[in-house]
Formats: structure tokens, C-alpha cells, sequence
């Protein structure tokens, strides 16, 4: 059941209201000259996209292309050495 709070009432009791929502799962309307205007409800998480599948584990086997302690000099193109 929602109760209907006045845009005074609201201000001043906000925690208490906030505390009250979060507890109970019970929802407030905030009233302006008795007309509805905004609704306080508990808010309900997005639904979660699923995670990345894990990187694969390193075990520490690397293979080299190259010499990793040699020159690459001849890797790069002449203008950029």
C-alpha cells in the first residue's frame, strides 16, 4: 500500500522515508496541492550482463619468434631506423 506524503512532509522526513522504503518494500507518493507527483520505491537492479570468459592461465612457456636479447634493427623499416 503506498502512503502519500506532501512535498513538505517528504522533505523533512526523507531519511526516515528512504529507511522506511528500503526495510519494508513499502512505496510513498509525494503529493504538490494534494495532486500525486512523484513515487518513492525500492529501487530493482538492471539485469547484469555475463562476464567475459576468464583469460587462459600463462604457464610460463613462451616461444619466441625472435632472440628476445638480439637486435631488431632489421625488423624495422629503413626510414623509421
Amino acid at each position: 500500500m503506498k502512503k502519500k506524503v506532501n512535498i513538505y512532509e517528504a522533505k523533512t522526513n526523507f531519511s526516515e522515508i528512504v529507511r522506511k522504503v528500503c526495510e519494508t518494500g513499502e512505496s510513498f507518493t509525494v503529493c504538490k496541492n494534494n495532486k500525486p507527483v512523484v513515487d518513492i520505491v525500492v529501487h530493482e537492479d538492471a539485469p547484469k550482463k555475463p562476464l567475459p570468459p576468464p583469460l587462459p592461465e600463462y604457464d610460463g612457456k613462451a616461444v619466441y619468434t625472435c632472440d628476445p636479447l638480439g637486435s631488431t634493427e632489421d625488423l624495422w623499416p629503413e626510414e623509421f631506423r
